[in-house]
């Protein structure tokens, strides 16, 4: 091959590359406002289903943005549990937060129990009131490590800031069909009307190995584990336990019951 063939071959294949690279740029720049929004209303989605506002899977986008437009937002200071409301779309983001070293903790060993590393100082939560206004339903954001990734999702409480009404994931990558089962809806359901905290104030709502005894005292404080995923079965017992304790909401939780939202 001559060298001025061998040349024009280059400059084509230079130039061809540069074209994909622009036209790939492109294309991400113009779809990343649809992959945000539809990200935005899945989680808005899950949300609601935790929550007993829709079924899951349920509801039109406009149906899903009306009803989640009822919700307050709140932050929360997780050091004193002290929280002042925000606007729906303030940019507050605590995954962001939990990277930036003056507006997180690092975790000592014996604080992380939900193998975070480091915790945001503050976190977002929703508030749903009821027709006279008085708060019906709390969702608080929680995350921890499971067998292969790291778990985000959200709790659901009742008023009384320790009975479950849900429980979501909105993002994982645990092993489908195993530990891939925390997006089973029957396995959610399990979590309804569980309770948090037990009678000296400790939270001990978490899995257990198979399933639970309802005829046993601390039945009300267990969930069957995942059949055959031990590890993201204790990830997820970790991670409610975390942040439903005194590096999580527990502060917060307690405000609520005394003073109310």
């Amino acid at each position: 091959m001559s060298k001025e063939s061998t040349g024009k071959t280059l400059l084509v294949a230079t130039v061809l590359s540069v074209v994909c690279s622009m036209a790939l740029a492109a294309a991400v720049t113009l779809l990343k406002p649809i992959q945000d929004q539809n990200r935005s209303l899945e989680k808005q989605r899950k949300i609601l289903a935790a929550a007993a506002v829709l079924p899951e899977g349920e509801g039109s986008p406009t149906e899903v943005r009306s009803q989640f437009g009822h919700f307050q937002r709140y932050l929360v200071n997780l050091a004193t549990g002290e929280f002042k409301e925000i606007k729906l779309d303030d940019p507050f983001d605590q995954r962001k937060a939990f990277k930036e070293a003056d507006k997180s903790i690092a975790l000592t060993p014996e604080q992380d129990t939900a193998s975070l590393r480091r915790r945001a100082n503050e976190a977002d939560i929703y508030v749903l009131r009821d027709a006279s206004g008085k708060v019906e339903k709390m969702v608080l954001p929680i995350s921890g490590y499971g067998l292969w990734s790291t778990l985000y999702g959200y709790i659901v409480l009742k008023n009384d800031a320790n009975t479950v009404i849900g429980i979501t994931f909105t993002e994982h990558a645990e092993t489908p069909g195993l530990g891939g089962e925390v997006d089973n809806p029957k396995w959610k359901a399990l979590w309804t009307d569980k309770h948090v905290y037990n009678a000296e104030g400790q939270a001990k709502l978490g899995l257990i190995k198979g399933n639970v005894d309802n005829s046993k005292p601390d039945a009300d404080h267990h969930v069957d584990g995942l059949s055959g995923a031990t590890l993201t079965s204790n990830g997820v017992t970790n991670l409610v336990q975390f942040w439903m304790g005194d590096m999580g909401f527990k502060k917060f939780l307690s405000k609520v019951r005394t003073e109310g939202i």
